[in-house]
């Protein structure tokens, strides 16, 4: 059986949904170590085109004649290149075709659009991919906002619509990114053979790394730390096993900017998602691109959707090795089925953990056309009306004749509560769904099977009516 497909219906009720987002244009990064590149212009922002290029190791040769060169321009001819192997070239001449032979990429800052269109079409015949500065229209690729940790290189584009959002982009991840993660990226870069020598590509390898970017975020390299981690490689591949672990991830009220920090990182660590219907492709796009997305409700088109499906879905998957998450909408602490799945997965040997969902926001449930709880001052609970509620005088009178019993007797006076008493009228609360009537059948907060809210509540009342008959204070 293959451990990745759920059956599917002949037709499904539910297209696949893409992968990948669509991209205005295709990030790339060239390697120019050792490689020539033309420059053409003196000005300012033809300076630091070349400084740029010279420091990723590229021969920069600036045609300009020397009259036309800036101040900016000309200290940099006469200083050095950044990179070990980038150099400064000065050609004291205007530009002609010839001299884009040979040239990795050609940049030019042009003052016509005449200028700018001989350029272009001239590295076109030279092979040479163009960039003309600030003209849009003649550009085969562009330069966008660096945040620089090289290794780590951070790249920023907005398609030339809005340079300056691109800036304030780079300097919020600047921010994020310690001066340390170019030590790290380079011990890692050290590491990497190491690694693939002595883990084998799996859980095993992507735990190692794990942890490494933990650290990476953490703390600054210290003398000694890559014996240690080599130390940590050997525990790994002496502790290897083949099973999996299942990872359930709350989404919130579903936008991606509603997920935690630790829920992003399931999602980037995962082999196997599997989503709800009500989970957007914005949470999704946060996930690994390798990693497999499976939509397990009743409407993504399967022939066996019930929750036994679902938990032999994630035993067989992690049996396999694999990473599952269990993406669903809100807090899966909130939902009964969080229970059974844990129950299946423990008794199956396999590892479960929970990352819970942040509560929905009143104007999430505004917008989704949700009643809004209604506060009631005069209670110490705020509750949506003809729901559970605790008075202070029946709560606190006296000893409990039977365990829970002055809880239930505040729930039977909210039930039997006037209307007049509600913040809405009659109307409106019919309205809404919120009507006293829906108390009528209220649950028993000492039952199981019946709300957690009520039952914890059960259990807080117990104790301080217990110490209230007491004579506790």
């Amino acid at each position: 059986m293959d451990a990745l497909l759920l059956p599917r219906n002949e037709k499904p009720l539910r297209a696949e949904r893409p992968r990948m987002m669509p991209l205005a244009k295709l990030p790339v990064f060239f390697a120019l170590e050792g490689c020539r590149v033309t420059v053409v212009g003196g000005s300012d922002a033809a300076a630091w085109k070349a400084e740029l290029l010279a420091a990723c190791g590229a021969e920069v040769h600036v045609y300009a004649p020397i009259e036309d060169l800036g101040e900016v321009c000309a200290r940099l001819m006469a200083g050095q290149a950044p990179h070990p192997q980038g150099s400064f070239v000065h050609h004291n001449e205007a530009w002609t075709p010839a001299a884009l032979t040979g040239a990795a990429l050609a940049i030019a800052d042009c003052e016509t659009e005449e200028e700018a269109q001989a350029f272009c079409q001239a590295a076109r015949d030279a092979g040479a991919p163009a960039n003309v500065i600030d003209k849009p229209a003649y550009c085969q690729f562009q330069f966008g906002s660096i945040v620089n940790r090289s290794p780590v290189v951070v790249s920023i584009s907005t398609d030339g619509a809005a340079p300056i959002l691109a800036q304030a982009i780079r300097r919020r991840i600047e921010t994020l990114l310690p001066p340390a993660l170019k030590d790290w990226a380079s011990l890692a870069q050290a590491l990497r053979e190491t690694v693939n020598a002595r883990l084998k590509p799996g859980a095993a390898r992507r735990a190692f790394w794990e942890r490494f970017v933990d650290r990476a975020f953490q703390e600054t390299p210290e003398e000694g730390v890559e014996m240690r981690l080599v130390t940590e490689m050997d525990r790994l591949s002496a502790n290897r096993t083949d099973t999996g672990r299942v990872t359930l991830v709350g989404a919130g009220p579903g936008e991606a900017e509603h997920l935690t920090l630790k829920a992003v990182r399931a999602l980037q660590a995962a082999d196997i998602i599997l989503f709800d219907g009500g989970i957007s492709d914005e949470v999704l796009e946060l996930a690994r691109r390798e990693a497999h997305r499976l939509p397990v409700d009743k409407r993504s088109g399967r022939t066996r959707h019930g929750q036994e499906d679902v938990n032999d879905t994630m035993v067989s998957l992690a049996r396999a090795g694999k990473r599952v998450v269990r993406l669903t909408s809100g807090d899966p602490m909130t939902c009964e089925r969080t229970g059974e799945e844990i129950v299946r997965l423990r008794n199956c040997g396999i590892l479960a953990d929970v990352v819970p969902g942040i509560a929905a926001t009143n104007s999430e449930i505004d917008r989704l056309g949700v009643p809004l709880p209604v506060r009631n001052p005069a209670d110490p609970i705020s509750r949506r009306p003809g729901r559970w509620s605790m008075q202070p005088p029946t709560f606190l009178s006296g000893r409990c004749g039977s365990r829970g019993e002055s809880f239930k007797q505040g729930i039977v006076h909210e039930a039997r509560r006037p209307a007049d008493r509600s913040p809405l009228g009659e109307t409106e609360r019919a309205r809404s769904g919120l009507a006293v009537t829906r108390a009528h059948r209220m649950p028993d907060p000492l039952r199981r099977n019946d709300r957690p809210i009520a039952a914890a509540l059960a259990r807080f009342a117990y104790l301080i009516t217990s110490r209230v008959g007491a004579g506790g204070s």
